[in-house]
This record gives C-alpha cells, structure tokens and sequence, in this order.
C-alpha cells in the first residue's frame, strides 16, 4: 500500500469535488481523507495499491464535469498509516 497527498488547484470548490472524489476513491478501494482548503484549492490523502492510486490522481487531474483543474501536486506519504474508509473532512 501507498499513501500520497495530492493538492489539485483551480475551480474546484462549490462544484462536488469531494463528494466525486469520494466515490471514485471508494469505487478504486483507496482509503483517506478530502477536504477544502482555505486558499481555494482541495487536498486528498489517499492511500491504496499502485494501479488503484494513479488511477485516482490522473481522474482528479480532471475532476467533476463543472471542475476546472489548474494544477495537481502530488507528493509521497510516509510515516503514516491509512485510515478506514474514505471520508469528506470539513474545510481547513
């Protein structure tokens, strides 16, 4: 298993990207977490096999049909192990 944080920057808040996210993590049986961020931007940790992982950033690279995105950061995490589940957390 693999965690990354992924920052994805643009129009993406007020347009369902957590929830979207949420249900293509699930559906890729990735585990974590997806928030907003204050600057406008909405930060993923995700955590799962290779293949399921990359899946997941090259479809946020993308997002929700009213989504533009800018820019994705990725970034590897280690040190920390993955929740249960995948959650929509509040806004930071």
């Amino acid at each position: 298993m693999i965690g990354r944080r992924v920052r994805i920057h643009g129009r993406v808040q007020g347009v369902f990207f957590r929830n979207w996210t949420k249900d293509k993590a699930r559906a890729l049986e990735v585990r974590g977490w997806v928030r907003n961020q204050t600057d406008g931007s909405v930060e993923l940790a995700a955590y799962g096999d290779e293949a399921a992982m990359e899946a997941l950033i090259a479809q946020c690279r993308t997002g929700p049909p009213a989504a533009r995105v800018d820019r994705v950061e990725v970034e590897e995490v280690k040190g920390e192990g993955p929740p249960p589940g995948f959650r929509v957390l509040a806004t930071v």
